[in-house]
C-alpha cells in the first residue's frame, strides 16, 4: 500500500500443517505470474508468524529469490530476539540471504514501545528509493563517514528509538536478555504441557518460540472435531471461554483463527512474567471452563 500498489498485487502462498509457507506454492506462484505478464519484486518470509508463531523455509526462499532476481524481505518482528540464543537459532537459517530483516524491540526484546530494527545488506538502494534532499537538508562537510538517516526512511523527523534499546542493552546485557527470553520460552513449554495433558484441552499449532495456541475442546467432542455441529459448538464454547477468562483481570488472552477454527493465544513475552504467573493462568483457563460445563441455573 505504501508503494502505491494496492492490496490486489499482493499474492498468498498456501502453507502446509505446520503453517509454514510452502516452497512448491511459492515456485508456482512465480511461475504463473511470469507466464502472465506480471513481475515480481519482492517476497515476504517470516519468522514467528503472528497467528502461530511458524517460520517459513528462509534458506530456500532466499535460493529462489536470488535466482528470480526478488527482493527477500524477512518479517521477524516478534522472534527475531530469539537468535541471540545461540542454540535457538535454527528457525533462523538462511536469513542472512536476505535483503532486509525487520524485527520489534518492544517485543521480545522488552523496550517500552515503540522501536524496531530494519537490517539491510543493500543500503543503497533504501537510500535511492527515500532520498529526497533539498538544499536546506543538505550535509556539505562530507570529510567523515555520513549518515543521514531522513535519506533512509520515508519521514525527515523521528525520536530518538534507539536510546531505549542502547539503555536496555547496556543495563541487562547480552546475557541477561538471553536468560529472559529463554525463561519465556522455558514457561510456554510448561504451558503446553500441562495443555497436551488434559484431555479436555487441544493445542491447535506447534510451540515453535513462546506463544502457545489451544483450545477448550471436552473429550467428548474428541474426533468429532470437523462435523458441522461440533465445530460450531466449539467455537461458540471458546468465545465464551475467553471472555469469561478476561473478564476476570487476572490474565488477558488474545485469539486467531487457524484453518478457519477459532485458537485462544497465551503470549508469553513480558520481562516480569514469572512461573507463578503462569500457574495462576492456567488455573484461571480451567476454572473458567469448567464453569461452562455447569448447567445453567
Amino acid at each position: 500500500m505504501a508503494l502505491g500498489l494496492g492490496a490486489d498485487a499482493i499474492m498468498k502462498i498456501p502453507t502446509n500443517d505446520r503453517f509454514e509457507l510452502r516452497i512448491d506454492a511459492l515456485e508456482e506462484a512465480i511461475a504463473a505470474d511470469r507466464a502472465a505478464g506480471i513481475k515480481p519484486i519482492a517476497m515476504v518470509a517470516t519468522i514467528g508468524t503472528t497467528s502461530s508463531t511458524s517460520s517459513d523455509p528462509v534458506a530456500e526462499m532466499a535460493r529462489i529469490a536470488k535466482r528470480e532476481g526478488i527482493w527477500l524481505h524477512v518479517d521477524a518482528a516478534y522472534a527475531g530476539a530469539v537468535a541471540i540464543i545461540p542454540e535457538l537459532r535454527a528457525p533462523f537459517a538462511g536469513w542472512e540471504e536476505a535483503d532486509s530483516v525487520l524485527t520489534n524491540a518492544h517485543k521480545f526484546f522488552f523496550v517500552p514501545m515503540d522501536a524496531s530494527l530494519l537490517l539491510t545488506r543493500r543500503m543503497p538502494v533504501l537510500r535511492d528509493t527515500f532520498s529526497l534532499v533539498p538544499e536546506y537538508l543538505r550535509t556539505l562537510d562530507r570529510e567523515g563517514p555520513i549518515r543521514d538517516y531522513n535519506e533512509y526512511t520515508p519521514t525527515l523527523g523521528r525520536r530518538l528509538r534507539s536510546l531505549k534499546l542502547w539503555i536496555h542493552l547496556r543495563y541487562f546485557g547480552l546475557e541477561g536478555l538471553r536468560r529472559r527470553i529463554q525463561h519465556c520460552i522455558d514457561m510456554a513449554g510448561d504451558l503446553a504441557g500441562w495443555i497436551d495433558a488434559d484431555p479436555d484441552f487441544q493445542r491447535m499449532a506447534p510451540l515453535t518460540f513462546s506463544t502457545v495456541c489451544f483450545r477448550y475442546r471436552p473429550a467428548e467432542f474428541a474426533g468429532r472435531e470437523d462435523e458441522p455441529e461440533v465445530a460450531a459448538r466449539l467455537e461458540k464454547l471458546n468465545v465464551e471461554l475467553m471472555a469469561r477468562i478476561n473478564r476476570t483481570g487476572e490474565t488477558f488472552l488474545s485469539h486467531t483463527k487457524l484453518k478457519g477454527r477459532f485458537v485462544i493465544r497465551v503470549a508469553i513475552s513480558n520481562i516480569r512474567v514469572e512461573d507463578s504467573d503462569m500457574a495462576v493462568v492456567w488455573q484461571v483457563v480451567k476454572t473458567e471452563a469448567a464453569s461452562l460445563a455447569e448447567p445453567a441455573g
